[in-house]
């Protein structure tokens, strides 16, 4: 059936080709003996508008009501052609709104009156319910087409609605798979800045200073040479990292284990290496922090000093201090340097890369140079909130 029902909506106009030819042969074949020829050419005529009942309702309608009361009024017995009127009552209701179905089915109700009073009347009926019963007949047909009609476009207009819903929300799909596509586009932006800027710094300063010990101390140089190549390993295993992600469809990617704060120690002495003196301090009970705020930590700091040694100037210093407080961690980034530098590599991504990745845990950065002298970063990661949100999650 369903087959059926798909077929015969592929096909409209011959359903209703065969609907017309029918109502025109049993009208014919009903009247043929009892008619004259006016009759005969009606019955022909009553049929055609219904092939352009669904293209042009309103004028089908309004030329099988004509054919109709021609009928009524030019011959005296009803035929089964008459069957037209509710069906192009029907296509009235379905395709039009109310505005024009409505006064349609009154007109065809009138219509049923003419015809009670038409082709009943020689006939004897004293009862008065015997006309009612008869009105009712001739009625019935009329009602149900309107119904089956207005039920249609009903329904048809509840489809139309349940199509544009879901083409609304493959379209929301694409958009928040375009601006996940985006936000993804920019963590990797934020993770190979910090990278590359880090890493590469360190190679600049490690370099110059190996290029000043070539000829009086070969060992110094060996040394640096030998922490170029190990830092220039470590970016590009970072690099290896992120852009496996990139390439991976199903995220299956082999990764390293991300940079927390537990490997900031790690870090400093890289940076120390390079002949930047940072002092180190914690206060306060270690929390398990999520990864992601782990990694934006280490990102912080990481940053900070990448921009001291850049453009804090000769024999500068640093300072790394984590506090844990009761609901969050503060850390706090300073150096005694000439605090000039911007947090940026010329496009913005540096304090702009710190603001986005302490935004997504509802923290806050400060950056600028001291009074005194230096310049100083201070970033606020609440994670109570975080801790209580997974909690609410889990449960």
């Amino acid at each position: 059936m369903t087959r059926l029902y798909e077929w015969l909506q592929r096909h409209p106009t011959l359903v209703d080709g065969v609907m017309a030819a029918g109502l025109v042969f049993f009208g014919l074949v009903g009247s043929i003996r009892r008619t004259s020829d006016v009759a005969f050419v009606l019955c022909l005529c009553i049929g055609v508008p219904i092939l352009f009942r669904r293209s042009y309702p309103l004028h089908a309608f309004i030329a099988v009501c004509t054919v109709g009361a021609a009928q009524v009024l030019l011959t005296t017995n009803p035929t089964l052609s008459d069957l037209a009127v509710p069906g192009a009552l029907y296509a009235l209701a379905a395709y039009r709104g109310r505005r024009f179905s409505v006064p349609g089915l009154i007109l065809c109700l009138f219509g049923a009156v003419i015809a009670l009073v038409r082709w009943v009347q020689p006939i004897t009926i004293r009862p008065w319910t015997d006309w009612v019963v008869v009105y009712c007949v001739l009625a019935a047909p009329v009602v149900i087409g309107w119904v089956l009609g207005d039920s249609m476009r009903y329904r048809r207009a509840y489809y139309l609605d349940l199509e544009d819903k879901a083409r609304r929300l493959e379209r929301e799909r694409d958009q928040q798979a375009q601006i996940g596509a985006a936000a993804e586009r920019a963590r990797i932006a934020r993770e190979l800045h910090d990278v590359v800027a880090h890493h590469v710094s360190v190679m600049v300063v490690q370099a110059e200073g190996a290029s000043y010990a070539l000829e009086r101390s070969p060992e110094t140089t060996r040394r640096a040479l030998g922490a170029i190549a190990d830092t220039g390993r470590t970016a590009l295993a970072e690099m290896r990292r992120l852009l496996g992600v990139l390439r991976s469809e199903g995220g299956s990617v082999d990764r390293a284990p991300q940079p927390g704060v537990d490997q900031l120690e790690d870090l400093l002495e890289q940076v120390r290496a390079t002949g930047l003196t940072v002092d180190f301090t914690v206060e306060g009970v270690p929390v398990l922090l999520p990864q992601g705020m782990e990694l934006a930590a280490y990102r912080i700091v990481q940053e900070s000093l990448t921009n001291t040694r850049k453009h804090g100037g000769p024999r500068v210093s640093a300072t790394v201090a984590l506090h844990y407080g009761e609901d969050e961690l503060r850390m706090l980034v300073s150096d005694d340097g000439r605090g000039a530098g911007a947090l940026t590599d010329g496009q913005g991504n540096g304090l702009v890369g710190m603001r986005e990745r302490v935004a997504m845990y509802g923290g806050s950065v400060e950056a600028g140079p001291r009074p005194e002298g230096g310049f100083r970063v201070e970033a606020v990661l609440p994670y109570r909130a975080v801790s209580l949100a997974r909690v609410a999650e889990a449960a």
